[in-house]
């Protein structure tokens, strides 16, 4: 940590919008970044886990359901202005491809994909008209470059948040601003207690990571404020895994 805090000294002082900021890896983004001096604006639709931010790290805090296209896009207009943007919302549906629901695949669709579309454009647009950089990271997985049973809609959508993150990266790399997103395996959150709370089909995932272990929320946190800093100026368009080594086998 105390490298980290040395290391991206140009995060202090920035603010820095989180959405899904509420719990799991979005919560330990906001307490990292505080911890790095920054200014996170916390995102979420659960206004307890708004009012816990509030109290934990002072941040200023927004409601607001990610499904709903229009509420997304006042909520990003409301944040404004921010120095940095992380798109962390995400929601998933564990059903096999043949049950998949339209609503279920429209839902994922919305909150993991469209959703950072939004509010990327809302976040990017004062910066093209006063020429200012920044610097955006979108939190995927690697059930983008993965087919998991049982998590059509959710691969699906990550696949798309990952194209969508080439495309802003080459079109808004020119005007300095750069988009990178970071994709964890199965992280330690109440996200992955849901899908991975089968023994068996936890077991087989953690064979396939080589150092044996889940993800913490906080190593996944450090790799977005790394590619949010200073640090990693010439870093854009990549899919950075925090994976222990699982695509690698």
């Amino acid at each position: 940590m105390a490298n980290g805090k040395r290391d991206m000294a140009s995060l202090r002082g920035k603010s820095v919008l989180v959405t899904g900021a509420g719990k799991g890896i979005g919560r330990a983004i906001v307490e990292y970044l505080s911890g790095l001096g920054a200014e996170p604006i916390a995102l979420s639709r659960s206004p307890e886990d708004l009012a816990s931010l509030a109290t934990a790290f002072g941040c200023r805090t927004i409601q607001a359901d990610l499904a709903d296209a229009d509420a997304t896009r006042a909520a990003a207009r409301e944040a404004l202005p921010a120095d940095l943007l992380v798109n962390c919302a995400g929601t998933v549906e564990l059903q096999s491809a043949m049950d998949t629901t339209v609503e279920a695949f429209d839902r994922t669709m919305a909150v993991n994909c469209r959703a950072p579309l939004i509010v990327s454009q809302e976040y990017v647009r004062p910066l093209l008209a006063e020429g200012r950089s920044g610097a955006i990271v979108n939190v995927s997985s690697i059930s983008a470059f993965i087919g998991f049973a049982e998590h059509a809609s959710y691969c699906a959508s990550k696949g798309a948040l990952d194209g969508l993150t080439r495309v802003l990266a080459n079109e808004w790399g020119r005007h300095g601003i750069r988009v990178n997103g970071v994709h964890p395996t199965v992280t330690l959150t109440p996200m992955a207690v849901k899908a991975w709370s089968d023994p068996q089909k936890a077991g087989t995932m953690l064979g396939r990571i080589p150092l044996g272990r889940f993800v913490e929320p906080a190593e996944v946190a450090a790799a977005v404020a790394f590619l949010l800093s200073d640090e990693a100026s010439m870093i854009n368009g990549v899919a950075l895994p925090v994976d222990g080594g699982f695509l690698a086998n």
